[in-house]
């Protein structure tokens, strides 16, 4: 059966990747939401998906403390999430303030939500495949997610997911085919699509038997996949 998960919660009805988007995307009965983790300066893990806030400040660079209200921590979401599976993408690109190629930002995710007792109802993702070994590092438990560019051929990195210990790769879904399906099911590895919002290509990809569909509107997919029957 195929996932439905809400991406950065339903933030149709609430700011997306707040506590009330995700309380949200629990209420109406989603499977699970996608979020995305940033480090302050001061170490704290805090979700938000741009590198910077509306007032252009980098919040690599500011503290936990001067974070605006309403932005929560890893912790708060997790605890908004629970009963879900929460699809945590770490956020860190060689291209942003303070990209950690050490491998503690992963290790510290990680950490953090092994103390909450979460590890068992979490998959974590990241576009930066270092991190994503990271994640392997610290734990061989953990289900970790390769995010892929939604310009280039997925089928290459099948192998890579593979090769590396990794549990699934994220296509965009423009990239995904029954081949890309049939090759990653057959080693082994989940096929989590992102972000796919019209009802034809839900119903294309869950024939496919992707694994999730991870998507801007949770309602219209549960309904779809319902009409179907593949509702997880």
């Amino acid at each position: 059966m195929t996932m439905v998960i809400a991406h950065r919660g339903l933030h149709r009805e609430a700011p997306e990747n707040t506590v009330r988007a995700f309380s949200e995307a629990r209420s109406v009965g989603c499977d699970g939401v996608e979020l995305d983790v940033r480090r302050t300066r001061d170490g704290a893990l805090v979700v938000h998906h741009d590198a910077e806030l509306a007032s252009g400040s980098a919040i690599a660079e500011l503290t936990c403390r001067q974070l605006p209200a309403g932005l929560p921590t890893l912790e708060e979401a997790m605890i908004a999430c629970e009963g879900m599976i929460v699809n945590v993408e770490i956020k860190n690109s060689p291209h942003e303030a303070r990209y950690d190629d050490t491998g503690a930002l992963a290790h510290q995710v990680v950490a953090e939500i092994d103390e909450l007792g979460r590890l068992d109802a979490v998959i974590i993702s990241s576009f930066d495949l270092a991190t994503c070994e990271a994640v392997r590092r610290a734990s061989d438990q953990v289900p970790v997610g390769l995010l892929l560019d939604w310009r280039g051929d997925p089928s290459p990195f099948v192998a890579v997911a593979f090769e590396r210990g990794l549990s699934a790769i994220h296509p965009f879904f423009h990239g995904v085919d029954a081949s890309l399906v049939e090759s990653a099911h057959g080693r082994g590895i989940a096929v989590n699509v992102w972000t796919v919002n019209a009802a034809e290509e839900m119903a294309r990809l869950a024939k496919l038997d992707v694994d999730a569909l991870i998507t801007d509107d949770p309602v219209l997919a549960q309904s779809t996949l319902a009409e179907m029957g593949r509702s997880s």
